[in-house]
């Protein structure tokens, strides 16, 4: 029986060999799912391809920053290892060190004097644009060298221990004297911009420092011979020995119509609002890479107070809030700094200099040490009760060109200098 199963199996195997097929080639195929069944007598459908998905935009290349030419700032206290820099020979000086003081420059003589309300106190109190280049010409041909207001004095511990300051020694170029330049109301008030005045400073295509107004007839202008900070700036790289130190000038700030052009105040004579708050940010961080390139390039700051508030009013209240506010608002962004300059040349404590009242000590706990005023001289004393200095300055503008011509002649003779557009007022001239 066992045999006979064999026999059956044997010859079942053999059938399915000679049909070309194996056990499971004899089940049938599952039945696809109805979705892809083919309909009868047409090829299947091919796969749709997948539409191209869409190349994305190349983004455009930024624009190269411009190279920044690198600024060597040295100190004047300190002589130059043997004795020389780059072929020149330095000596100590200790004479007086001169410093004279101007506001924004006339750039468009014809909108400042045209027999408006405004033309005798502009013709007063400022320089045109030609006048103060030739002043800087001048300065450099009588022998003065830049100096950094701040490298003049230093603070350092007395013999008790208490801090006070001192008069450094300055190695200059032999036979150069020393000259501190600063400028007052570098806001670019709205009234300056009616009169002739540049608008705001801006860094150009080539990375330096410009000025940017309108010309009198409406049109953008960019310059660097119009206002005293880019004008400054060329003539250095014209004539570098007028800088051996890399010293420019110190920039008198207030705050009440923000700094350099850029509207980073706040007014408290208006609702405050969060569209007045962001455009605020926004000039303020439109201000910070002005900052930061005037400060690279040997320009520094010093405070005018923020509201340009008379310091010798005796109102410590008035003093202390117009001083916390202009280091909310201006030293938030220009940095540390020890220069105080008084607006109107009014001194805290009235004529007599030699006293400390309550408003000068306060001035000084908030860091401030070198106090400038507005004189005939440039007169410095330090105070042997406070750790502080005070000076006055020199203001070449219209009322000393045309009635203080023998007081200036160590920088220039003010028969060279004065402009015709100027009006008609007369000269005192010996």
């Amino acid at each position: 029986m066992k045999r006979s199963i064999a026999l059956l199996l044997a010859l079942t195997l053999l059938f399915a060999s000679a049909c070309g097929g194996s056990p499971q080639d004899s089940q049938p195929d599952p039945a696809p799912p109805a979705e892809q069944t083919a309909p009868p007598d047409e090829p299947p459908a091919e796969p749709a391809e997948p539409a191209p998905e869409p190349e994305p935009e190349p983004e455009p290349e930024p624009e190269p920053a411009p190279i920044q030419e690198p600024y060597e700032i040295y100190d004047p206290a300190v002589m130059p290892e043997g004795g020389e820099r780059d072929g020149v020979k330095y000596e100590a000086y200790e004479g007086i060190v001169e410093h004279l003081f101007f506001h924004p420059l006339i750039a468009y003589p014809e909108l400042a004097f045209d027999g408006d309300a405004q033309e005798k106190g502009l013709d007063d109190f400022m320089v045109t644009a030609d006048e103060f280049n030739k002043i800087l010409t001048s300065c450099h041909a009588n022998g003065y060298v830049l100096v950094d207001i701040a490298d003049v004095w230093s603070e350092t511990a007395g013999e008790d221990g208490a801090p006070k300051m001192v008069r450094n020694t300055l190695y200059l170029p032999e036979g150069k004297k020393p000259l501190i330049l600063s400028y007052d109301d570098t806001n670019y008030y709205p009234y300056m911009l009616e009169n002739g005045f540049t608008h705001k400073l801006i860094i150009g295509e080539d990375g330096k420092i410009w000025s940017w107004g309108l010309d009198p007839q409406g049109n953008e202008v960019i310059s660097r011979d119009l206002d005293a900070i880019p004008a400054l700036d060329k003539f250095v790289e014209e004539h570098p020995d007028f800088s051996p130190f890399g010293a420019k000038a110190c920039l008198s700030l207030t705050g009440y119509e923000g700094i350099l052009g850029y509207r980073t105040q706040t007014d408290g004579s208006v609702e405050w609002t969060d569209e007045l708050e962001a455009n605020r940010q926004a000039e303020r961080e439109a201000v910070k890479p002005i900052v930061e390139e005037l400060r690279r390039t040997g320009w520094t700051f010093g405070s005018h107070t923020w509201g340009h508030i008379r310091l010798g009013s005796g109102n410590l209240s008035k003093i202390q809030n117009d001083t916390e506010k202009w280091l909310d608002e201006v030293g938030s962004l220009v940095g540390e700094t020890a220069i105080l300059f008084y607006p109107h040349g009014e001194r805290p404590d009235g004529g007599d200099w030699k006293q400390t009242g309550p408003a000068f000590q306060y001035l000084q706990s908030k860091g401030f040490r070198v106090f400038c005023s507005v004189g005939i001289e440039s007169f410095s004393y330090i105070k042997k009760d406070i750790c502080a200095v005070i000076c006055d300055r020199l203001h070449p503008d219209g009322t000393t060109l045309r009635y203080s011509r023998k007081r200036y002649l160590q920088f220039y003779d003010a028969k060279d200098i004065l402009d015709p557009v100027r009006p008609d007022f007369g000269v005192d001239w010996d």
